[in-house]
């Protein structure tokens, strides 16, 4: 609780003063203690946030219908009945955004250059890739999960349980999201990396801004959450923003209050925890990570994402390598291998475990020991205060 955590005086030097309550627009809108969102693809890290008095968000773009409906009731089961969102990336722009979905023929139009190009970066580094092209089936739900029809069929699923926010990412919520939002008095959000996406989002009636600057894990624009943040807060007017962007930190997080923000929307600093979904070598090579070793490519979803610097991601962006693919193919190329190797690295491969790579921002060279995902919770709370102790120290306040 972020009652207990007390903050020192400025005039005696005595902690004999303490916050009860963050005073934040998020917190009164999702009904929780501390305005940080952790947006993670693991249930085990959204049931810890929320219950630790965050508010954990699911990625959900990756799954079926059932399997969604299995992880949220985990969830639901597993939080404490404190508040839980979901989130999906539904882009606006899209290869065959509005086709009906045939995966046959989405598989049958990938370039040969750019398979070979993978399979030949498997080999190169001792691993197999003989059956690159069977392991795209069990990939190709994630470019069904795009367009309107699949993340429809999610969003059916995501309603069904009481659910206290609902995120887009790529783009505008489509109107059968908001629709569905409003109807039942769920707060939407949406991300953003620019200031005009902001003008676009708040004018197609969504709640919360989330301003993701360049230094975020996965997808994000080029520029700087130091910039980007007050660039949205100055067009919101009522909507409250939240930032992200590599941000690991309470200090952080309470700088970027000082900018304007109600919150803080976290991603990467998840991934390091105990529960966080990557393997172990990805964690390993995380953890080992400077802040200068990630790179901004579109080379693993057609679309710019920020991911960790390997072997692999230096291949796509290098000299003779194919172009990206328009999302979703790229994604069709890259993930089958990338699950292989990330797979086989566990297994003792040495060429795998350096070709293995994961989303990941800039915040990773702060992120250098594992903890449970509560106690970064705390983490935050803790170190919030002390950036907003140090704050206070600078000004002549009387107490």
């Amino acid at each position: 609780m972020i009652s207990c955590l007390k903050l020192r005086s400025p005039k005696t030097g005595r902690s004999n003063y303490e916050i009860e309550k963050m005073k934040s627009p998020i917190c009164a809108m999702l009904g929780i203690e501390f305005p940080l969102l952790a947006f993670s693809h693991c249930r085990d890290v959204v049931a810890a946030v929320s219950k630790a008095g965050g508010m954990g968000v699911f990625g959900a773009v990756k799954y079926t219908p059932e399997e969604l409906r299995r992880e949220l009731e985990w969830i639901d089961n597993n939080c404490n009945g404190k508040p839980y969102g979901v989130d999906l990336i539904i882009p606006n722009a899209m290869l065959g955004k509005g086709d009906a979905f045939d995966a046959a023929a989405l598989v049958a139009s990938l370039p040969e250059e750019h398979k070979s190009f993978a399979a030949r970066l498997l080999e190169d580094s001792g691993v197999d890739a003989s059956d690159l092209d069977e392991r795209r089936a069990g990939v190709v739900r994630f470019a069904q999960n795009l367009g309107e029809a699949g993340a429809g069929e999610l969003l059916d699923v995501a309603f069904s349980f009481p659910i206290r926010l609902i995120a887009n990412a790529l783009g505008a919520p489509p109107p059968n999201m908001i629709a569905m939002a409003k109807a039942r008095a769920v707060p939407i959000a949406a991300l953003v990396g620019a200031k005009e996406h902001a003008i676009t989002q708040i004018d197609a009636g969504v709640d919360i801004l989330v301003a993701a600057g360049g230094e975020a894990g996965g997808h994000c624009g080029d520029v700087s959450t130091m910039v980007l943040v007050p660039e949205v807060v100055s067009v919101a007017g009522n909507t409250p923003v939240l930032a992200a962007g590599g941000i690991v930190t309470g200090s952080q997080m309470a700088a970027a209050m000082a900018m304007g923000a109600a919150g803080a929307w976290c991603g990467s600093v998840w991934l390091t925890t105990t529960e966080g979904e990557p393997s172990p070598t990805i964690k390993q090579k995380m953890l080992d990570a400077s802040s200068r070793d990630t790179v901004r490519s579109r080379s693993r979803t057609g679309k710019h994402s920020r991911q960790l610097r390997s072997p692999w991601t230096d291949a796509w962006d290098g000299t003779g390598a194919p172009d990206a693919l328009p999302m979703p193919l790229q994604s069709l190329v890259s993930e089958p291998a990338l699950l292989k190797i990330e797979k086989l690295a566990e297994s003792g491969n040495k060429g795998a475990a350096q070709l293995a790579t994961y989303w990941v921002g800039q915040g990773v060279g702060l992120m250098n020991q594992t903890m449970s995902a509560a106690a970064v919770v705390q983490d935050f709370k803790e170190d919030f205060l002390r950036a907003y102790e140090r704050l206070t120290l600078a000004l002549e306040v009387d107490q």
